[in-house]
């Protein structure tokens, strides 16, 4: 993979909207995609922690992701979330599964039980090989319980060919820097942080994998272009102009707050699947409030 080819710029990690009686709201999918593609992003991610996908099926997942692909009509990148802690049972089920449409999988770090940096290694350096796509390392210790640290992802960057980028919501910026100064030049680093997105460009990532962009795509690509095309007094107005509404996006957690924001906006329905729950009364009112200053 050569530096011109690595992964750049906005990706929305994509909700997976519900019915009010629980079931996959697909004309809302729709909706969403489209209006993150109008927005200007560069690909799009299905089956995130965003995409509620711990609480999918197998079928589901399968109708999810060939739904993305069908409305995404070969526009964008596509992005495949497939991660889990059992490694030989991810193998297996990475061989089972139709990528048509796709060009990564985005694979979460093992969580609860807990591997060091040797087992990290080891997962996806065996994740990758089984791969017919390119594999993006998702970092987030707040979900997984471990850091995956600098030397390995920069190790795996280095010896493991079908590893293409790291998604990095660590939120430690000394150790993303690293990263950052140590990876080889194919190697794409990407923010999973919406708030981090412009100091981390401004350091040289190379994007973000962004939740706030399922309801703000416009902005957030105006963030990370704005810094790469030496902007950075634009980007930084507009950073700061909706830095109150990414904070109260994740209040509550992810995706309870931007299923909020989708909601006052009419893309899709404030529906959840337990054991998540929809925002209080007084964020979505503090949301509303907020979201009425950026129109």
């Amino acid at each position: 993979m050569e530096n011109d080819k690595r992964l750049r710029g906005v990706g929305t990690a994509l909700v997976t909207p519900f019915t009010k009686k629980g079931d996959i709201d697909f004309e809302a999918l729709e909706r969403v995609v489209e209006f993150s593609i109008d927005g200007g992003v560069d690909f799009l991610v299905a089956l995130g922690t965003t995409g509620e996908s711990p609480t999918l099926n197998s079928e589901e997942k399968r109708e999810v992701c060939a739904a993305v692909a069908r409305f995404n009509r070969g526009r964008l990148p596509l992005v495949m979330g497939m991660g889990g802690n059992d490694t030989a049972s991810l193998l297996k089920q990475i061989g089972k599964t139709d990528f048509s449409g796709y060009s990564y999988i985005l694979s979460v770090a093992p969580y609860y039980n807990k591997p060091g940096q040797r087992g990290l290694y080891a997962h996806f350096k065996a994740v990758a090989e089984a791969s017919p796509v390119p594999v993006i390392v998702y970092n987030i210790p707040s979900r997984c319980g471990a850091n995956i640290e600098p030397e390995t992802i920069v190790k795996l960057a280095e010896s493991v060919p079908n590893i293409a980028a790291v998604k990095e919501a660590s939120g430690l910026i000394v150790k993303i820097s690293e990263i950052l100064r140590d990876r080889p030049a194919h190697f794409s680093v990407l923010s999973g942080d919406d708030s981090l997105t412009l100091p981390l460009v401004a350091m040289g990532a190379d994007g973000v994998i962004s939740t706030a962009a399922n309801l703000l795509p416009k902005e957030m690509s105006q963030i990370v272009r704005g810094v790469q095309e030496g902007n950075l007094a634009m980007a930084q107005q507009l950073h700061y102009r909706i830095s109150e509404i990414l904070k109260l996006f994740f209040e509550q957690g992810n995706p309870p707050g931007i299923k909020a924001g989708l909601h006052i906006r009419g893309l899709c329905e404030n529906v959840l699947r337990l054991p998540l729950v929809p925002v209080t009364r007084n964020l979505y009112g503090r949301m509303e409030a907020e979201l009425a200053k950026l129109s």
